[in-house]
């Protein structure tokens, strides 16, 4: 079946798309610049020939907060920031299995274990690391959701250790493309961000990592990080948009530097660049589309997303997220987790 919008640019994409070819940066710099509404069908095309029509929901627990010594430029958790937030150590792992029972109660198919800083240490910190293990234990054997982890910078030994404990996704953002970075972040660079996925995906973990739009990029850095994410191998990517956190470097503007139609058209492009791989809609975008704009990413290729709230601030309710899938045309993943959609919906 031959895809047709009459855009010759999109239209021939799709062809070679469905012919098993990948497209180069050459193609995705010509599609990021196509008219969104002959993107966004196309993209939901392409995911439709390879997936199918659920939304795949994950939620997280902040287990650490604060005191991180990493200087990211868009983080509320950093030591370089007056933020106003809330620090504790490592949360009781009877916590995490608590958080991880709420999570699947409210529709979530994945649970992440997630620490703000530069990496959770076997070696520097054994009693930590001794409860980070409890914690994946006690949801992996007490719940039905996967098990997720987002535990900074990695050593192979850790990353094998992981892996054995049945870790499914391990999760570490690259942010943003390899030439923006630096202006990010300027406590570690982009290579020690890919050598932790490439440890974590050697261990045999499957790998959730993603980019930050809206932080002064260009659409050209957009598409470096989408080409740098298929380079790794991702079977998630999170699509987060900035939410300016006052005290931040990043915390200044009001709002991302992106517009609507940027995000929808920017979602499109990663789906036609990883047309197997679940785009996830996460943080941000709550504060960056209107309620009545929320759906148009899950119209323009996205697959999942991060339910509940986020690290340092609120999201909306899993209801709320469901009306979100379900106003796209599509349905909640149902395959992890069976869990009563109508009641949380009433909830």
């Amino acid at each position: 079946m031959v895809y047709e919008t009459g855009n010759r640019t999109v239209d021939g994409a799709v062809e070679r798309i469905l012919e098993g070819e990948a497209l180069d940066r050459t193609d995705a710099l010509a599609l990021v610049a196509q008219p969104v509404e002959d993107l966004a069908p196309a993209a939901d095309y392409v995911r439709a020939h390879y997936g199918d029509d659920t939304v795949d929901a994950c939620s997280i627990v902040n287990a650490k907060a604060g005191d991180c010594t990493e200087d990211c430029g868009f983080c509320a958790q950093s030591v370089h920031f007056d933020t106003g937030i809330d620090s504790y150590g490592f949360l009781d792992p009877d916590e995490i299995l608590a958080a991880a029972k709420r999570a699947e109660h409210d529709g979530a198919q994945r649970f992440g274990i997630v620490v703000a800083e530069e990496g959770v240490s076997k070696d520097r910190r054994p009693e930590e690391w001794a409860d980070v293990l409890r914690a994946i234990r006690l949801v992996r054997d007490e719940t039905d959701v996967e098990v997720d982890a987002s535990l900074g910078l990695l050593t192979a030994e850790e990353a094998e250790i992981l892996a054995e404990e049945e870790v499914n996704h391990y999760n570490h953002n690259i942010e943003t493309s390899p030439d923006y970075f630096p202006e990010v972040v300027s406590t570690h660079s982009f290579e020690d961000r890919v050598k932790t996925l490439e440890r974590a995906k050697s261990a045999g973990m499957n790998l959730c990592a993603g980019v930050i739009l809206g932080m002064g990029e260009a659409p050209t850095d957009r598409i470096d990080a989408a080409l740098a994410l298929r380079d790794i191998g991702v079977a998630s990517l999170p699509v987060n948009v900035l939410n300016p956190v006052e005290g931040t470097p990043l915390g200044d503007a009001d709002e991302a530097d992106i517009t609507t139609e940027e995000i929808v058209r920017t979602v499109a492009v990663y789906r036609l660049l990883h047309p197997e791989a679940r785009i996830r809609l996460t943080g941000g975008r709550e504060v960056n589309l209107g309620a009545d704009e929320q759906h148009r990413p899950f119209e323009a290729g996205a697959d999942g997303i991060l339910t509940g709230d986020y690290l340092t601030t609120e999201g909306q309710s899993p209801a709320d997220d469901i009306r979100v899938i379900e106003e796209a045309g599509l349905r909640p993943n149902t395959d992890v987790n069976e869990f009563d959609l109508e009641a949380v919906k009433r909830r």
